[in-house]
């Protein structure tokens, strides 16, 4: 029997019961359009995770205070404990050329009052370095200087959300915030910049932020201390983060008088490895949703294969006269097997259309990031021809193997 009349009986044969051999495509096309659709997802959020932490600053090592590296959190918190000093950013500002720049911080949460609106949000004494450090663009005005530091100047530069919130949007008639004047703890300041979006939600949104000069932090806003948020530095180059996290740690223990480095006080964070654990851990959870999905998959097998057992002992006469005219056992395998695969092949087709605008129709109206890869409409596709393989197999080598005597009878 030739390839391409297998492939009309086959044809005819699903055609013969639409409803059934929809309802069998159904569980397919689920199954594949809900893995291509969850790996877009899973690929879309470590690739924006992944950005994310790359935007914040290249080389990029971060000094955190109160949390032991081994024993986890002490007293206060981490990143609320009082442990780093601007002593230890400027003792590590002298550590040398394998550093690019170092950036003291002073973090706090107030809330913000301007003549059009107000807003609670994150405001950070930063240094001039903070912008080279943070890899931080602005879109008009100018980023805090030297100058402003050394007179204690109450100046702010916003970011694009805390702009839109305390201004409104320019282009809807909202205010240029540059000029304005704003209230933060009652200490009035005048808006100089606004920064870059870079995109982002939730607590540390690097969009929604205010920056004022480091000096006049800590003089206005907490109240002359000399403890640190944090300390961000930038090393040189690449390869030598982790000789510079080893020696930014070496120098604090030294710093703080502790000789046993499980007891420090202090954490030093680095950016490369943050970004390898945040995309390690977005994988798992892209595989994991993948596994999930795939068990729709077997389900819509088990349904290819209930399918064509039933078609077997519907045709069974039909295969019984077929071998008394000359059918040999293979044509009859082949023939049940094609229909497997043709029925897979096709929902193959259409789950991956169906994943595909799934994928995009979340990005554009659920504002989530997902991201269609080659990879895994290939992993899909090749999985439902397996499964039409697999679950073919049985029901055609159960029709090949039916005594044509018998089957003839069968009534």
């Amino acid at each position: 029997m030739k390839i391409g009349d297998i492939f009309v009986e086959a044809f005819r044969a699903i055609s013969a019961n639409k409803a059934r051999s929809g309802l069998t495509v159904l569980g397919i096309v689920i199954g594949i359009a809900s893995v291509i659709s969850l790996v877009a997802v899973g690929q879309g959020s470590t690739n924006s995770i992944t950005s994310r932490i790359e935007s914040s600053g290249a080389n990029l090592l971060t000094v955190t205070p109160g949390f032991n590296r081994f024993a986890g959190p002490v007293s206060g918190g981490r990143g609320s404990a009082r442990t780093l000093t601007v002593a230890d950013a400027e003792a590590i500002s002298q550590l040398g050329p394998e550093l690019a720049a170092v950036s003291p911080e002073l973090t706090g949460r107030y809330q913000v009052v301007a003549t059009a609106g107000n807003t609670n949000t994150q405001v950070i004494g930063a240094v001039p370095a903070y912008t080279q450090v943070h890899n931080i663009q602005l879109t008009e005005g100018a980023f805090i200087s030297d100058v402003d530091g050394q007179n204690f100047s109450r100046v702010a530069v916003l970011g694009p959300t805390v702009a839109s919130d305390l201004f409104g949007d320019p282009a809807s008639g909202g205010q240029d915030p540059v000029g304005q004047t704003i209230r933060i703890k009652n200490q009035k300041f005048t808006v100089v910049g606004v920064t870059q979006s870079k995109g982002g939600t939730g607590f540390n949104n690097p969009d929604d932020v205010i920056y004022v000069p480091f000096p006049t932090a800590q003089r206005f806003l907490a109240g002359q201390t000399t403890y640190l948020s944090s300390i961000a530095v930038e090393a040189a180059t690449q390869k030598i983060m982790t000789q510079a996290q080893t020696d930014i740690t070496d120098l604090l223990l030294q710093q703080h008088k502790i000789s046993d480095p499980t007891q420090a006080d202090f954490s030093v964070i680095n950016q490369a490895d943050l970004a390898q654990t945040a995309s390690s851990t977005a994988r798992t959870l892209t595989l994991l949703l993948a596994a999930v999905a795939g068990i729709s998959l077997v389900v819509g097998g088990i349904g290819i294969m209930n399918m064509m057992l039933t078609t077997v002992t519907e045709r069974t006469r039909e295969i019984g006269l077929r071998k008394a005219i000359g059918a040999k056992r293979r044509d009859i395998s082949l023939q049940f097997l094609v229909e497997a695969v043709l029925l897979t092949f096709t929902s193959g087709v259409i789950g991956i259309i169906l994943g595909w605008v799934t994928a995009v129709s979340l990005a554009r109206f659920a504002g989530m990031t997902t991201q269609v890869t080659a990879t895994a409409v290939v992993l899909a596709f090749g999985v439902s021809a397996l499964i039409g393989i697999v679950f073919g197999f049985y029901p055609a080598r159960r029709a090949a193997g039916l005594n044509p005597i018998e089957a003839l009878r069968f009534e």
